[in-house]
């Protein structure tokens, strides 16, 4: 049994209330947009990492992470991106390349939207953990935590971080 904590779209901010959310499970994945190096090491010295870059993630994060990561979680085979859409309405460039690598569990970020659905066409599951950083146009701030055993994925729980913070100007 695997137990995973999911994340995408920290933009530069790793919360530090995942040192208690994620202290039992085995892994954390990152689906893209990590946003600042200091996130991904203190990510990498906590837990196991496997991560994708995103759009925003600067040049050094590109050379050192991969676009895409497929790999196999006990008996789940995992295709995880960034930019990658969700059932009916993927992103072009993942269509063709979902349709052949023949994941079980599609994960992707970029939307900010938490999204868990199954896609009876291409019999998989897909998870978009939403954003936990506090930039972007989300509200609140979501991450995944659930397990893998054997070819099961089970226990899904959505964690709530709260509103993003919110900037107020002083108008002088």
């Amino acid at each position: 049994m695997t137990r995973i904590g999911l994340l995408s779209d920290t933009h530069g901010h790793f919360d530090d209330r995942f040192y208690e959310l994620f202290a039992d499970v085995d892994q954390i994945w990152h689906a893209g947009d990590i946003g600042d190096w200091d996130v991904l090491e203190k990510m990498c010295a906590f837990k196991p990492v496997v991560a994708v870059y995103g759009n925003i993630d600067p040049p050094q994060m590109k050379r050192k992470l991969k676009e895409r990561e497929t790999f196999f979680c006990e008996s789940v085979k995992v295709y995880m991106t960034h930019i990658g859409g969700y059932p009916g309405r993927y992103a072009p460039q993942e269509k063709p390349i979902i349709k052949s690598s023949k994941p079980d569990l599609y994960i992707a970020g970029h939307s900010h939207i938490l999204k868990v659905m199954y896609d009876k066409d291409l019999n998989l599951l897909h998870m978009n953990p939403g954003a936990c950083g506090i930039y972007g146009f989300h509200t609140i701030r979501t991450a995944i935590r659930f397990t893998i055993d054997g070819a099961d994925i089970k226990n899904l729980e959505v964690i709530e971080l709260g509103q993003k913070h919110k900037l107020i100007k002083n108008s002088e």
